[in-house]
């Protein structure tokens, strides 16, 4: 494969990832309407911890488990974000 090939698998993969991140805060909007529902607070800092540390575990690179934190510390702000919305 060539770099336009490899550019091309790449554009493919940003619009899967694009596709399962919007899946991914649909579901979020879903979890603030229960939340708001039952009145427990959107931020769940045990939940996120868990998730964090069983992505580091699942994580076999080669992203480095740091830089896979920080995206999903991203990923959790905007799930959060869209929560409060529901609330």
């Amino acid at each position: 494969m060539d770099l336009g090939d490899w550019r091309e698998r790449i554009d493919a993969l940003d619009r899967q990832l694009v596709d399962l991140l919007n899946e991914r805060m649909g579901c979020a909007q879903e979890i603030g309407k229960i939340k708001k529902a039952a009145g427990r607070p959107v931020r769940d800092p045990e939940r996120e911890r868990v998730l964090l540390d069983k992505l580091r575990q699942y994580n076999q690179g080669p992203i480095k488990g740091d830089s896979l934190e920080a995206i999903y510390r991203q990923i959790i702000q905007a799930a959060v974000d869209l929560e409060e919305e529901e609330g």
